[in-house]
Formats: structure tokens, C-alpha cells, sequence
């Protein structure tokens, strides 16, 4: 019975001391990760779930894995035909190592920003401004494929980083637009050309055909004349005369026409 009232005393005391000192309880939700610390040492990764600890001796420390979207804007680069350009990259990233990204190295967010800027100035430095606008998606490829390796050492995994925009300087926009118009005109002069082309194709086929059957020539007469309104007209054909009656309308000039073909 003493001792039942000792132990029972030990575990009073114990709850006792664990409140004063102030045991907590943290809450790892799914797209996050726990990084557990004893004593200013890491411990382990906790995984998504409910924990207690005592912050006298231990934190946790919430890492969101979810990935992220940056943006790096504005960046001045000098094309290898020495202009300089304004280009923008669009990133996505996700955290792969929580330990390693955060323990290894002081801002994984910092280290990746100067990793994009110095792919990004080695790929442009490297390329003319006519190579960088006709394969932008390459670019964008290769930004991924320079920095992809180094920024895992930073417990990060690199998932795309494209080329957004691709700005120059005011007179060189000018011209750009000047070539977009010479190409856009030239081109539609070219497709009113073959129009016309196409029409004299048709019309020197058509010669064809009436000169091998004549009579074509007359029938295609007929049906305009039973298409339009007008008045009443006499064709005078090589083997006969015909009256053709069409609906009368009012005349302007002379009550019938008289066509003659030889």
C-alpha cells in the first residue's frame, strides 16, 4: 500500500513538473513535414500526425513540402550580339530533403534564386537574340537541365522553369515591329497573288472547254439570263432565232436587246 502511494505521489509529480514546464502538442498536417530537435540537435523527420513534446527539452519544427511557385523578374542579361535584354523566369519547386533544406544551408530560397540567375545569364550570354526568340522552349529546357542537379544538393527538386518574358530595349522593339510588318505584308501579297494566279487558272480552262464545245457558251447565257430579272430578250442563235420571256420590270433605257453572236 506504501509503496502504491509512493508511485502514485512519483506520477502526481511528474504530471506536475511536465505542466509547469509546459508540454505541447503540435499537429503535422498531410502536405507538411516535422523536423524534430533535441536538445539544438536534429533528431528525425516526423511524418503528418499529432505529437506531444516538451519544448525544455525538444522543438518541431513545420516544413511545408507543397510545391512552390517563384518568379524572377527584371533580370538585365547581354546577348552574345551584345544586347541587353530584360528576362523573366516562372519556377516551380517542391522540397524533397526538409533536413537538408533547412540545416544544410542558411536560405534554400535565397540559393535557389542565384543558381536560375546564373543559368540564365550563361545560357542567354551565349545566344543571339533571332536563337533565343525562334527556341525559347529550348532555353527554358536548358535553364532546367543546368540547375536541376546542383539545386538538389539543397534538398530541392526543380519541376520547371520557363522563360515568361523577353523584354528590349525601346528602339529595338521598334524595329521588331517593323520586321513583323514587312513579313506580315509580304505575305499577304503573296496569297493575293497565287488568288490571282488561281482565277486566270480557271478562266483558261474554261477558254478551253468553250472552244472544244461552243454551245457552252449558250447555255451558260441561258442560265445567267434565268437567274437575273429583267426584261425580255431575243438571242440569236447560229441555227435559229429564240424569244426568251422574262419577268418584266421597269426600263430604264430600250424595252428588248438584241444579242448576236457570229
Amino acid at each position: 500500500m506504501v509503496e502504491f502511494l509512493i508511485a502514485f505521489i512519483l506520477l502526481v509529480g511528474i504530471v506536475v513538473f511536465l505542466f509547469k514546464v509546459g508540454i505541447r502538442r503540435i499537429t503535422i498536417f498531410e502536405y507538411e513535414k516535422g523536423l524534430k530537435y533535441l536538445k539544438g540537435k536534429f533528431k528525425e523527420i516526423k511524418e503528418p500526425g499529432q505529437y506531444w513534446y516538451i519544448p525544455f527539452f525538444s522543438s518541431i519544427q513545420k516544413v511545408d513540402i507543397r510545391p512552390c511557385f517563384v518568379s524572377i523578374t527584371g533580370q538585365e542579361v547581354l546577348s552574345s550580339d551584345g544586347i541587353t535584354l530584360k528576362v523573366s523566369l516562372a519556377v516551380k519547386y517542391e522540397i524533397v530533403k526538409p533536413d537538408v533544406a533547412i540545416n544544410e544551408i542558411q536560405s534554400y530560397h535565397d540559393a535557389l534564386y542565384l543558381e536560375l540567375q546564373l543559368a540564365l545569364r550563361e545560357i542567354i550570354g551565349n545566344a543571339t537574340i533571332d536563337n533565343l526568340l525562334e527556341k525559347r522552349n529550348e532555353f527554358s529546357n536548358k535553364v532546367v537541365e543546368l540547375t536541376k542537379e546542383k539545386i538538389k544538393e539543397f534538398g530541392i527538386n526543380l519541376i520547371s522553369a520557363n522563360i515568361k518574358d523577353i523584354m528590349f530595349p525601346g528602339q529595338l522593339k521598334q524595329i521588331f515591329a517593323q520586321v513583323v510588318k514587312a513579313k506580315k505584308e509580304g505575305q499577304a501579297a503573296l496569297e493575293k497573288a497565287r488568288g490571282e494566279t488561281a482565277a486566270l487558272r480557271n478562266l483558261a480552262n474554261a477558254a478551253k472547254m468553250i472552244d472544244s464545245n461552243p454551245n457552252l457558251m449558250h447555255l451558260r447565257l441561258v442560265q445567267s439570263l434565268g437567274e437575273s430579272s429583267g426584261n425580255t430578250l431575243v438571242l440569236g442563235m447560229p441555227s435559229q432565232t429564240t424569244t426568251l420571256p422574262i419577268k418584266t420590270k421597269e426600263i430604264d433605257n430600250s424595252a428588248t436587246k438584241q444579242i448576236e453572236e457570229d
